[in-house]
């Protein structure tokens, strides 16, 4: 169940309207790495958890606190494009600083939505539900969730840069205090399950499934060999195991020879060129 609240978690006001960083903000929103995605990602990691309570309560708080964020992002889009000449083309384009920015902006925030937010990303392309991980592993999950959270970072921190708008960059800075939040409890509910399954995903392959013998080797595929110069090849692994290293490229397998397709498929024949 959920209760919706009429009160914003934290401001959304810009100073003055900007209906082309309106359509920058679009990606924050509903692009693959934006509000929309990590909310769904953790409703559904969240009401797929199966006991292990503490992670559903962790991820399920955090799956709401995001849907205010979507709430806050909307908000915003939606005042930056308040008072702007949208529908006023003529007239603005007689001012060439107001057409060229009326020409930059999200002709969807017009047409579609009547200056609104949409459920896209910056260059109009819808959200997907593809871009959500939910394995039902829990350590999996987590570690999509800390990628979700860097990389939504760093497009706040991209579009925290582009504007000189006081009141979008407060509300970008909640954004960027509360994903540092959000990396970090990722990171340490991480490293407890690690502790309890070990660190390579899934820990409960059975004894004899895997070829052992191939699974600590990196493997030399490219020319040079820069990636021998880890220092941390002459370490231990993180499972415990001992790396190697494989100069020149390797081949185990033998050069593949199909059997001809049957007449019905009209494949092209082989002419034992």
């Amino acid at each position: 169940m959920f209760k919706h609240s009429k009160v914003l978690q934290y401001p959304a006001k810009p100073e003055r309207p900007d209906p082309v960083f309106a359509k920058k903000m679009q990606e924050i929103l509903g692009g693959q790495y934006g509000e929309i995605s990590v909310a769904m990602q953790y409703l559904f990691q969240g009401w797929n958890t199966r006991g292990n309570e503490k992670y559903k309560d962790l991820i399920m708080d955090t799956a709401a606190e995001e849907i205010g964020h979507v709430e806050m992002i909307a908000t915003m889009i939606a005042r930056l494009l308040e008072d702007a000449p949208v529908y006023e083309q003529e007239e603005a384009a007689n001012d060439s600083v107001i057409g060229s920015i009326m020409g930059g902006m999200n002709p969807h925030h017009a047409i579609v939505s009547g200056l609104g937010a949409m459920p896209e990303n910056s260059t109009g392309v819808p959200w997907n539900a593809g871009y959500i991980v939910a394995s039902g592993n829990l350590l999996a999950d987590l570690r999509a969730n800390v990628n979700a959270e860097s990389q939504g970072r760093l497009q706040v921190a991209r579009l925290y840069e582009m504007t000189d708008d006081k009141g979008v960059k407060d509300m970008l800075g909640f954004l960027l205090a509360r994903d540092t939040m959000h990396q970090n409890q990722w990171l340490a509910a991480i490293r407890e399950l690690e502790e309890k399954e070990g660190v390579v995903v899934p820990g409960t392959v059975p004894q004899g499934y895997e070829k052992e013998e191939y699974a600590h080797t990196l493997y030399n595929f490219s020319d040079g060999e820069e990636s021998a110069q880890f220092d941390w090849l002459q370490e231990e692994a993180p499972d415990g195991a001992k790396f190697q290293y494989e100069s020149g490229p390797v081949a185990y397998g033998e050069k593949p020879v199909l059997k001809p397709a049957p007449k019905q498929s009209h494949n092209t024949p082989d002419y034992g060129d």
